[in-house]
């Protein structure tokens, strides 16, 4: 994910296939993607401090 390039999110419409049905198709190829959580961590900037706390304490709360 980070670092790498990857394709975006991309779907082709199917013949006799209504915009909302290919509307659908295309947001749960976003969510799986990854692309939504993606814009939501890259929404603020978050220093690197900020990033070693989260993880640190995310890794306790696993741990108990």
């Amino acid at each position: 994910m980070e670092g790498g390039k990857r394709m975006p999110a991309e779907i082709k419409i199917k013949e006799n296939e209504t915009l909302d049905s290919a509307l659908r198709r295309f947001k749960r190829e976003c969510a799986t993607s990854g692309i939504l959580s993606e814009i939501r961590k890259r929404e603020h900037y978050e220093k690197p401090s900020e990033k070693r706390k989260k993880l640190k304490a995310g890794r306790k709360k696993k741990s108990k």
